[in-house]
């Protein structure tokens, strides 16, 4: 009866979390929380920019505003509950929070996996079909390819959290991270560890070496083309609305990599926790950056609303 019972998951976990020094707690929990509300006040300005102003009701951003809120949305499963570990003596997490930490990280950040790869599908068609890009990138098909990821994200995000609850502890209840990430609890499990590494191995051939691969593919082309373009303008052009995006795409997927498919030694851990902090944390706060300060477009569609605002009041 007792082997039987270690089958099943401990009714709380204890995280480890970042570190055990005080000092060092306090000063991470003022970063954190300083570079969270950033994250939210700036991805939900974009949003609301975007939805406001007329000359942005374009493909690339709807599928930009879409992207905002999966940061807002992903980084809010995580860091809140991280903070509070950060002030607190017990870094305890209940069974049923840790399985709803894990099912709704998975399905917001495969779903931003997806929505990249979308987002170079658009930029592919717009520079190297231009001509066509309005009859093929339409507001139905904007809307079928975003449901799509979302979709996508919650089939891939279903199957790997049922693998990861069927987990052995063999009675210990402790996860070597700072948040229910996959990686973290089969590291810590004794059982069951087999098919849900066979399962996070299948899952990120799908969710990252695919999408990655298309969007390699998609740049290739578009490097021909605004090579093979003889016009500057025209270069310039494609190369500033394409850089932003290829920006995002290099912090997230490189630290996304590095946690599900980098080594998973014991020597591995600080930097697998460090990983995960940039492109759970900190990535959310520099896409707002990326491309807002870094576009034209949106500058000046925040000038506009800037005015309409004063001239309201």
């Amino acid at each position: 009866m007792k082997e039987d019972n270690e089958t099943f998951l401990p009714e709380e976990f204890i995280l480890t979390g970042l570190t055990d020094h005080a000092v060092l707690k306090l000063i991470l929990f003022v970063i954190f929380l300083f570079i969270y509300l950033a994250a939210v006040f700036g991805n939900l300005l974009s949003f609301a920019l975007i939805k406001t102003d007329p000359c942005l009701h374009t493909p690339m951003y709807f599928f930009l505003s879409n992207l905002s809120i999966l940061e807002v949305c992903s980084a809010s499963t995580v860091v809140p509950q991280m903070l509070s570990h950060l002030l607190a003596e017990k870094r305890v997490m209940p069974q049923i929070c840790c399985a709803l930490q894990l099912f709704f990280f998975l399905t917001f950040a495969i779903a931003e996996i997806f929505l990249l790869t979308v987002m170079s599908y658009d930029r592919y068609v717009a520079i190297c079909f231009p001509l066509h890009y309005l009859h093929l990138v339409t507001k139905q098909v904007c809307i079928l390819m975003a449901a799509a990821c979302w979709m996508g994200a919650l089939l891939f995000s279903v199957i790997n959290t049922a693998f990861t609850l069927k987990l052995s502890f063999g009675g210990h209840n402790k996860i070597d991270h700072f948040l229910c990430e996959m990686p973290a609890m089969v590291r810590s499990a004794c059982g069951g560890i087999y098919y849900a590494q066979m399962c996070m191995f299948i899952s990120c051939v799908f969710t990252l070496i695919l999408p990655i691969s298309l969007i390699l593919v998609s740049y290739a082309c578009i490097l021909y083309t605004v090579l093979g373009n003889h016009c500057s303008i025209s270069k310039r052009k494609a190369i500033s609305t394409c850089s932003s995006h290829l920006t995002v795409v290099i912090l997230f997927f490189g630290s996304a990599i590095s946690v599900y498919l980098g080594p998973h030694s014991s020597s591995s851990k600080e930097h697998l926790k460090m990983a995960s902090v940039f492109y759970i944390v900190i990535t959310p706060a520099l896409n707002p950056i990326i491309y807002s300060l870094r576009n034209k477009e949106v500058m000046q569609a925040f000038k506009r609303v800037r005015y309409k605002v004063t001239e309201i009041n």
